[in-house]
């Protein structure tokens, strides 16, 4: 006997799916894996299906017009920007995130990233494994305290960061688009004041039409030739070309990367390869905890919905209204 509903799952940073099928077949639900990430292969699947669930894949407007029997569409994750939301909601079917699974585990990542940074423990870390021995090779070491930290947006994992951050006896300042600092204390600047500030700028953006390649050589050149700059965020929130002219020009010192454009990178850049630029798989929200929390989240998410009943997390709240 066939199940009731079927759910398209486009993809995964984790061994199987397993944990979500368990989720869905207490709702009599299929869940179909798709086989690639290509825009026709997730099209033909869409037209048969009841919900979609993605990671990273990106559920195109054409997608989602595809899926005409959708009652909701969930992110395995935070950011937005891999779906056509806009679209989503023009059609009425609700699209959720899950956005607190991994606040602990990104803004630690993000502190480890500072700290081997300011530590040179990857520049370190790479000359010793090649047989060099010699702390006196690259950038002067300077104490942690005292310098300063500057937050370009200030949502759940920049906050969590702060304390953190304030624990190192860095000084916190920090600039978003309303100027709230959410009763964290952090000064907040203008975007320009926070580059010329910063000894450690860390990016915490959602990725919109507004600030694709918010980091170019303008912003860079704003920047003290000591600072590093820090993505655990979007990739695409900074111009890689132009960073690599940046570190070339040494118009700043490093820069730690967990996100990239596109994603995965081609490694082989000199972007990637060099010393000064210490990189990371996309990593930032990985634990086993989170994962857990992740896939129970967004595999309920879908369940609800086809249970008929409004899911939780929904980005899109307006298509309820009348």
């Amino acid at each position: 006997m066939s199940a009731k509903f079927r759910v398209l799952l486009t993809d995964r940073a984790w061994p199987d799916f397993e944990l979500e099928r368990a989720v869905l077949e207490e709702v009599d639900a299929e869940v179909i894996e798709a086989p690639d990430q290509n825009e026709a292969t997730l099209i033909r699947l869409a037209r048969d299906v009841d919900a979609i669930g993605t990671c990273w894949a990106h559920v195109t407007e054409s997608v989602v017009q595809a899926a005409t029997r959708c009652r909701t569409i969930a992110r395995f994750g935070i950011g937005l920007d891999n779906i056509a939301v806009d679209t989503a909601t023009q059609l009425r079917i609700p699209v959720t995130n899950v956005p607190d699974y991994c606040v602990d585990e990104v803004s630690e990542h993000t502190l480890a990233l500072l700290l081997a940074c300011a530590r040179k423990v990857g520049f370190f870390h790479l000359r010793t494994k090649h047989g060099e021995y010699d702390l006196q090779q690259g950038p002067p070491l300077r104490r942690i305290s005292g310098q300063t930290l500057g937050l370009v947006g200030l949502g759940r994992i920049a906050k969590a960061l702060v304390p953190k951050a304030r624990a190192l006896g860095l000084n916190v300042v920090a600039h978003s688009l309303s100027s709230n600092d959410y009763q964290t204390g952090c000064h907040m600047v203008s975007f320009y004041q926070l580059l010329q500030l910063s000894d450690y700028v860390s990016l915490h953006l959602p990725l919109n039409d507004d600030n694709h390649h918010l980091f170019g050589m303008p912003e860079f050149q704003q920047m003290k030739q000591s600072a590093y700059l820090i993505n655990t965020s979007r990739g695409p929130l900074i111009d890689h070309n132009a960073l690599w002219q940046a570190l070339e020009q040494n118009q700043l010192v490093g820069a730690a990367l967990d996100v990239f454009e596109p994603e995965p990178a081609d490694l082989s850049l000199p972007l990637y390869q060099d010393e000064r630029v210490i990189v990371t798989p996309h990593a930032a929200f990985l634990s086993e905890e989170s994962l857990t929390k992740l896939r129970l989240s967004a595999a309920l998410h879908i369940a609800e919905a086809l249970k008929g009943q409004r899911p939780q997390n929904v980005v899109n709240p307006e298509i309820y209204s009348d």
